[in-house]
């Protein structure tokens, strides 16, 4: 699976979330974690289907970083591409 572009965005915070980020930065959690929150947001699902949608990216990712999926064709398509493409089918709008 191709990975989506990423493009950086400013934001400012209070200090006290400031400071929790850092604290996440180290483990590097902290842009995922916002990313989550904003696509939750801007997308209006609800906590369940977000959570829900994330697993599905996270299992798509996966499959996209498997070398051997990346190794294996049926009928012109390798395998780590169909199968990101049936389990991105399950996402929920």
């Amino acid at each position: 699976m191709a990975e989506k572009k990423l493009i950086p965005y400013s934001v400012y915070l209070p200090r006290e979330y400031h400071n929790k980020l850092k604290t996440l930065a180290q483990s590097r959690q902290a842009s995922a974690l916002i990313r989550d929150a904003i696509s939750m947001i801007v997308d209006g699902s609800d906590a369940f289907r977000a959570g829900y949608n994330k697993a599905i990216r996270e299992a798509c990712k996966i499959i996209g970083d498997c070398e051997e999926a990346k190794t294996i064709a049926v009928k012109g398509r390798y395998i780590d591409e169909i199968l990101t493409d049936r389990v991105n089918e399950l996402e929920m709008k």
